[in-house]
């Protein structure tokens, strides 16, 4: 009972995803000097789109866009494009038609807000509570892109109505790698969910707590606002949403979840040139042109190694 007492008078159901965009993608440069760097395509569709797309597929009614200067081409992308589909109707090409057309929910709101300054991911997040409201809600990071047969977020959903916390979806990560991460202490797993006990910013390798580490996919209660509000700045100078959600830990229960699926990294060069690979196996029409072309590029490579 104890644990159901905070949500009391909250609507239960996630129906609102927050997508922090902002971000400058300095890692890819000079690919996004011009083009946001969600808008770098994972074969044939940015990686914005399956992160939207995932959050769709899990019930999620309003999409949350907290973008930056520079974003014009993200913003374009989920808007009509009257002249392209009157030039693929005149020509008839029905499916790539479709295609397109399939990019602009139809049942979802998509709303845009601004962060005025690169503050950091707490900071993103808390330009968003005016349009989240007094309500449960998800946060996606197009970044991490996920391989599953459920949707991740939908993953979560279901354990969220179970469990009734805040939770983030965990990985289980190399010692030497806990800098690049949040981590997290935590109880042992049941049900593919750990009791979260205290949790770390990019911890060195002899500071971390273990090699649980999150990953960009949250569910939120709103009593996480009243922390990110504090503007408290962390690792990097920057208000980190980790250290806010450590702070909710003295009043909420939290839950890491480890989710089913493959992630890839695609805020890493190394992630994102994966992600197109695996994303194009699954396609019948490249595969077949695709693996006897990577056969020779491996062995080409193990030779230059030997």
């Amino acid at each position: 009972m104890a644990l159901l007492r905070f949500i009391e008078g909250y609507s239960m159901r996630i129906r609102k995803a927050v997508f922090p965009v902002a971000g400058l993608g300095t890692r890819f440069l000079p690919a996004t000097k011009a083009m946001p760097k969600e808008m770098l395509p994972v074969v044939d569709k940015p990686i914005i789109q399956y992160a939207v797309e995932e959050a769709l597929a899990s019930g999620i009614e309003q999409i949350i866009f907290v973008s930056g200067s520079g974003k014009g081409a993200l913003e374009d992308h989920f808007d009509n494009n009257q002249n392209l589909d009157k030039i693929l109707r005149d020509k008839g090409k029905t499916e790539l038609l479709r295609t397109v057309e399939s990019i602009v929910p139809s049942r979802a709101q998509i709303v845009y807000t601004r962060q005025s300054e690169p503050l950091g991911l707490g900071h993103a997040i808390w330009c968003a509570r005016d349009i989240v409201g007094d309500e449960p809600f998800a946060v996606l990071l197009a970044d991490d892109l996920i391989q599953s047969d459920v949707p991740v977020l939908h993953q979560m959903i279901d354990v969220f109505d179970r469990l009734r916390a805040s939770m983030m979806a965990i990985i289980e990560v190399p010692p030497d790698e806990t800098e690049k991460y949040g981590i997290i202490k935590a109880d042992k797993a049941f049900n593919g969910a750990v009791q979260v006990r205290s949790m770390i910013e990019k911890p060195k390798p002899e500071d971390a707590p273990s090699n649980l580490a999150v990953i960009g996919r949250y569910i939120l209660t709103p009593r996480i606002f009243k922390h990110l509000g504090m503007h408290q700045k962390g690792a990097g100078n920057e208000i980190q949403l980790t250290d806010s959600m450590s702070a909710l830990l003295s009043e909420q229960p939290i839950f890491g979840y480890k989710f089913k699926g493959t992630r890839y990294d695609c805020g890493d060069k190394a992630g994102f040139q994966l992600a197109n690979i695996a994303f194009a196996l699954e396609r019948s029409e490249i595969r077949e042109k695709l693996i006897p072309s990577l056969k020779l590029l491996i062995d080409q490579a193990e030779s230059l190694t030997n």
